[in-house]
């Protein structure tokens, strides 16, 4: 899988328009498996093609139950600069319901030994939403995060995919889903508490200490070109989007051949909906001149912006759209209603 990788990374070195790249991520599944040897070999065959950035943010996704003081260190040696860590709770019984194979103890302790380690950047991903978390439960995991004296929180509100086992037990009576009042609740609880502790709250699910927000995944919400490889990773190039092949013995069999990926190019009605449901997500909103020179705006448009203006969901500031704190609990619904 990593000679796989590598020959993709080889074989794609042309496809962004900079030879710069201004962050990695490591993530997609278990990269806090790899070896300093195969961590290595992935970096270095990205900066035998690629330049990087002085600055350039260097991710690597990991599990609780995977952070030692070993690997911690080469994770350093070879240069990953920002851990995100999947804590999602501090409550035992949650974590052994989404099947998590660490403890709250692991949990604690990982956040700790990364930062004696010495990564000054660290991310932490939480989930509220749950059938049975409470509000007080929902305070004391906002405390324990805030105590941790981590620089960037990822909160993800439970979602219920159809055709998945969550889904069949909704429908088949076995678990209450979280109601929306309850959701919201959490919610903004979360944004009082974090922006009360100095985070920006600049993506509706990600919060960071300032110059702590993440530059690889800001990448994706401003519309920046960026290389996916691997099973299953995505890439854009700014005027069509790709994905490559998920199951892994096909990945690395087609690899060859170049069979290994889907194309799609995208269409003006195609751009013009994903910049207003990225962009509405984050702080930085639509920009209204971007946008409007994919497409003319439609009298459609028009009047309901108008409306969820009245509403007080949406407000524009130097020719940038942007949502209210009562229109973030909003979001998808504004955008899919200002969709062509």
């Amino acid at each position: 899988m990593i000679d796989a990788i590598c020959l993709e990374i080889e074989q794609r070195a042309d496809y962004l328009a900079s030879k710069e790249l201004s962050s990695i991520y490591f993530g997609g599944g278990t990269p806090s498996l790899l070896t300093k040897a195969e961590l290595n070999q992935v970096l270095e065959t990205i900066q035998g093609r690629f330049t990087l950035a002085n600055s350039c943010e260097i991710t690597l996704e990991a599990n609780p139950d995977d952070i030692d003081l070993e690997r911690l260190s080469f994770w350093k040696q070879v240069g990953i600069n920002r851990l995100s860590i999947g804590l999602q709770s501090f409550k035992e019984s949650d974590l052994q319901w989404m099947n998590r194979a660490h403890s709250v103890n692991e949990a604690l302790q990982c956040v700790s030994l990364a930062r004696k380690s010495g990564i000054t950047n660290i991310s932490v991903d939480l989930i509220y939403g749950l059938p049975h978390l409470s509000m007080e439960e929902w305070k004391q995991h906002i405390e324990t995060v805030l105590a941790m004296d981590v620089q960037h929180i990822s909160a993800y509100c439970l979602t219920i995919e159809e055709k998945t086992a969550l889904h069949h037990l909704v429908e088949s009576k076995k678990i209450v889903p979280a109601g929306e009042d309850d959701q919201s609740e959490q919610f903004i609880y979360l944004t009082e508490q974090l922006k009360g502790a100095g985070f920006n709250h600049y993506e509706i699910s990600n919060f960071g200490l300032p110059g702590f927000e993440a530059v690889h995944n800001s990448s994706y919400w401003k519309g920046a070109q960026y290389l996916g490889v691997g099973p299953s990773a995505h890439s854009f190039d700014g005027k069509s989007r790709q994905w490559n092949v998920a199951n892994n013995t096909l990945y690395i069999k087609n690899l060859a051949s170049g069979t290994y990926f889907e194309l799609e190019e995208l269409s003006p009605k195609d751009r013009w909906n994903e910049l207003l449901l990225i962009g509405l997500r984050t702080s930085y909103g639509v920009n209204l001149e971007q946008l409007f020179a994919i497409l003319e705006p439609s009298k459609d448009y028009v009047e309901k912006v108008s409306e969820f203006k009245q509403n007080e969901w949406l407000f524009e500031e130097n020719g940038t759209l942007l949502l209210t704190s009562e229109g973030r609990l909003k979001a998808d619904f504004i955008a899919s209603e200002l969709f062509v």
